[in-house]
């Protein structure tokens, strides 16, 4: 990754002919000072930290600590990352999932809805038509508008097409799949905590298992096992999912034929940064007893009660606040709609409307619609 992104930027060093050499020349030029220099800053560091001076002697500690204690730094900066984009991913999972699938049709008129967004597609499409100049409208949100009607209908047909098991049956039973394994992920993270509290081999650093095929690291056997592994792939895609929700990090969305090289080898970086934590996190929150660390394991954070124990209730509290956040949004809604209804209709800018109100509003634009084609088709109006 840094080879790539020193390679994009590099144009070659001044007075030597421009090409794929020069440009591969001032790279490992770029690369042997990066080296240095991040070494120097974890020579330093380590010596901040460590008080024994004649761990630094050796050039063999450059292979046996030094870079084992960077592997540390990045994996430690990680964690944190996971701890900010795994409970926001947990939540956001449900609407990720409530995207891609169809919900089911519980008191709707789907050909109605269709019948209203047809004829709102044909009346922003006679606008944009006959349409001269940008005096009285926009152009531009007359089309953008007519994108999301696109958009939608594209969606309300989706939903009138697919088939009544798929509806009723696999919607619901994805939401509770993701419930019981996000239920199960808090579940073992409050167990943990109780562990720690009570048992010091529950610490990460340190303990080492029996070995893969001497006995089974799970009480629940194969069971438990397969169950680790469906948390563990279930918390790396919720990390993904929490990552590029992020504000900071949404401009990170890869796009089809507008991603730039940069933003491909910033997604790159951010990837191996979080799947390189992400064993470290599972052991540490005592998703698993597997001893997933490496090298990780022998530094002293790892080790450190308060660390761990810390990581754990924030990750247990992050958590279970953006899931009643997400699940009791509905609710505040409504209330917020019930106390402010007056002050909404006043200050807001239409966005908090009354169901009822919506209604009669897409009542009134079918009657007016219908009138308008009758008229343009030579018929009577009604």
């Amino acid at each position: 990754m840094p080879f790539a992104f020193f390679f994009l930027e590099s144009e070659g060093f001044a007075g030597l002919k421009k090409g794929i050499r020069a440009r591969i020349l001032e790279t490992l030029v770029m690369l042997v000072l990066l080296a240095l220099l991040i070494l120097g800053i974890v020579w330093v560091a380590s010596a901040l930290v460590d008080k024994d001076a004649a761990s630094m002697e050796s050039l063999y500690d450059l292979w046996e600590f030094y870079l084992p204690y960077l592997y540390s730094c990045i994996s430690l900066m990680g964690c944190l990352l996971l701890l900010l984009c795994t409970p926001v991913g947990l939540s956001r999972m449900f609407t990720v999932m409530g995207q891609l699938l169809v919900k089911p049709t519980i008191l709707e008129d789907l050909d109605e809805q269709i019948y209203i967004i047809t004829l709102e597609e044909e009346a922003l499409q006679r606008r944009l038509n006959g349409l001269s100049s940008s005096v009285e409208y926009n152009i531009m949100e007359l089309e953008r508008e007519l994108e999301n009607v696109k958009t939608l209908k594209t969606k309300l047909e989706r939903r009138k097409k697919a088939s009544a098991w798929e509806r009723n049956l696999v919607y619901p039973a994805v939401m509770i799949l993701l419930l019981i394994e996000t239920s199960i992920s808090v579940l073992l993270v409050a167990c943990n905590i109780l562990c720690l509290l009570v048992d010091e081999t529950a610490m990460p650093k340190g303990t080492r298992g029996p070995g893969i095929g001497n006995a089974s690291l799970s009480a629940f056997g194969f069971v438990g096992a397969a169950l680790e592994i469906i948390l563990i792939f279930y918390l790396m895609v919720s990390s993904v999912v929490g990552f590029y929700s992020l504000r900071f990090f949404g401009n990170f969305i890869p796009k089809k034929d507008d991603t730039t090289m940069t933003k491909i080898i910033g997604n790159c970086v951010s990837i191996l940064v979080l799947s390189s934590a992400l064993p470290v996190m599972s052991r540490t929150l005592g998703i698993t007893r597997f001893d997933l660390l490496g090298d990780f394991g022998r530094f002293n954070w790892l080790g450190n009660f308060y660390i761990v124990l810390s990581y754990n209730l924030l990750f247990a509290i992050v958590t279970t606040l953006c899931l009643v956040r997400k699940f009791t949004s509905a609710v505040r809604e409504e209330l917020f709609k019930a106390l402010g209804m007056s002050h909404a209709y006043v200050v807001g800018s239409g966005s908090l409307i009354q169901s009822s109100r919506k209604n009669k509003w897409h009542r009134h634009l079918l009657d007016s619609l219908r009138h308008r084609s009758l008229c343009s088709n030579g018929s009577p109006a009604l």
